[in-house]
């Protein structure tokens, strides 16, 4: 565990660069395999192949993972993000992120580059039974360098950084919400102090930030509820109205089972805007338009559905992303890959739900593409291998990327070999395959070009 925390030490020295931090965890094929990678800047040589790589052949049947190392996040298509360290990062020598988002907007001419994610506090192994908050980087360009949003002028005695969370709700006032009660921390005898925000996302729209993020399995309610800033990307930020009283939604049964009745809402809310209107999208069907205002979504009650290709059975899926690229809607899923034994004795990747001998081992990255928002979407294919949770962004240049962490939770990333190397803002280039077929990969080294 020493030698790979190190392992990651030494590259996060060097994150300034191009290219750190994929490939030494990666199987020693892949690693033996993979050359350096190009700055952000300039296009990789399996870009400049041809015009626009073709798609792959899907496995089959339908739910098929497909596992090929092409759609891994590899030292020569990806980076991670040299994101200022907060005190707690300083052992580690590298930010510790679930859920990764990053986003490129232009405001006022410039680009403003935006990354944030879920996080942990220090003594506790994950983002739970509380973590404090969401924190918020900015850079000028992807390479950087990336800086803990200013909040000093806002909260000089806070961590810099820090946009929200529940120790803030001392700031609240009459007509203005920061932290609403069911956000609150609160306390129990069987896991003491309790309260979390998960998945966060940051926006810029018709001139004001915006963060959606999600209260997670420890809080009272549990679910999606939207920020909007007074100020700059780094706030002040209030409360919605329409998230006064409960997240976004209808609650429903779900979650773990120390989860109350009527305290579970629908998570991972996130924002898609198109002109001068905005979407909320919830995993992993569930889509609402906002109102005009943005103080709340339309109607609260029967929400429209995606129109997509399931699988047959499906699975749980998490992390529900929209992305709009030359004309067409992407629908991000997270899934996990769950490896099992089939009749002859040969290992299946399937995105199955949990069962006997299924065993989870990586945490992908699934996408169907529309004409329109609403759909229909087509069948899913594997986008990227280990990147699920994620989202997908265009730079000020044009370039295409994926957000990806590796997952520590469960499989692949747990590995006591890997585990120090798992939870880190990673961005990885993409690539489309054309107007015809339309799909966006993880760049691959051979597409069939």
């Amino acid at each position: 565990m020493a030698d790979a925390r190190n392992r990651l030490r030494r590259r996060s020295l060097l994150a300034g660069a191009a290219g750190v931090g994929a490939a030494a965890a990666l199987p020693v094929t892949a690693a033996q395999a993979a050359t350096p990678a190009p700055s952000p800047a300039t296009p990789s040589p399996a870009a400049s192949a041809r015009r626009h790589p073709s798609n792959w052949p899907d496995p089959a049947p339908y739910g098929v993972a497909d596992t090929r190392l092409d759609l891994w996040p590899r030292e020569d298509n990806s980076f991670l993000l040299p994101l200022e360290l907060r005190p707690r990062d300083q052992e580690r020598g590298q930010v510790w992120i679930r859920d990764t988002y990053v986003n490129c907007f232009v405001v006022d001419g410039r680009p403003v580059y935006v990354a944030t994610g879920t996080s942990r506090v220090p003594g506790l192994e994950a983002a739970g039974p509380w973590n404090d908050g969401i924190f918020v980087w900015t850079a000028p360009s992807l390479e950087g360098p990336w800086r803990l949003a200013d909040t000093t002028g806002i909260r000089p005695d806070a961590e810099k950084g820090k946009v929200w969370s529940p120790e803030f709700v001392g700031e609240n006032r009459p007509g203005r919400t920061v932290v609403a009660p069911w956000q609150e921390y609160w306390h129990d005898d069987r896991f003491g102090k309790r309260g979390n925000a998960w998945a966060p996302e940051v926006h810029h729209f018709k001139g004001k930030w915006y963060i959606l993020a999600c209260t997670g399995d420890h809080s009272r309610k549990v679910g999606s509820f939207m920020l909007v800033s007074e100020g700059g990307v780094e706030g002040p930020y209030r409360l919605v109205e329409g998230n006064l009283e409960k997240p976004f939604g209808e609650s429903f049964i779900g979650g773990p089972a120390f989860i109350e009745p009527g305290a579970y809402f629908h998570i991972d809310g996130g924002l898609y805007t198109e002109g001068d209107d905005a979407w909320l999208v919830l995993h992993n069907d569930l889509y609402a338009k906002f109102r005009d205002d943005m103080e709340d979504i339309v109607t609260t009650t029967d929400l429209p559905k995606f129109q997509q290709t399931p699988y047959s059975p499906e699975p749980y899926l998490e992390g529900a992303y929209v992305f709009k690229y030359k004309g067409k809607y992407y629908l991000l899923h997270a899934a996990w890959d769950r490896t099992s034994v089939d009749a002859y004795g040969s290992t299946r990747n399937a995105y199955d739900p949990p069962g006997p001998g299924r065993v989870q081992y990586q945490y992908d990255v699934i996408v169907a593409v529309s004409d329109s928002f609403e759909g229909p979407y087509s069948e899913r294919w594997t986008a990227g291998v280990g990147a699920g949770h994620n989202n997908f962004f265009e730079d000020h240049k044009g370039g295409l990327w994926a957000t990806f962490f590796r997952n520590p939770a469960q499989g692949y990333w747990k590995d006591p070999e890997r585990v120090a190397d798992a939870a880190v803002p990673g961005v990885v280039r993409l690539e489309w395959t054309g107007r015809k077929d339309a799909r966006l990969y993880v760049e691959r080294r051979d597409a069939g070009r």
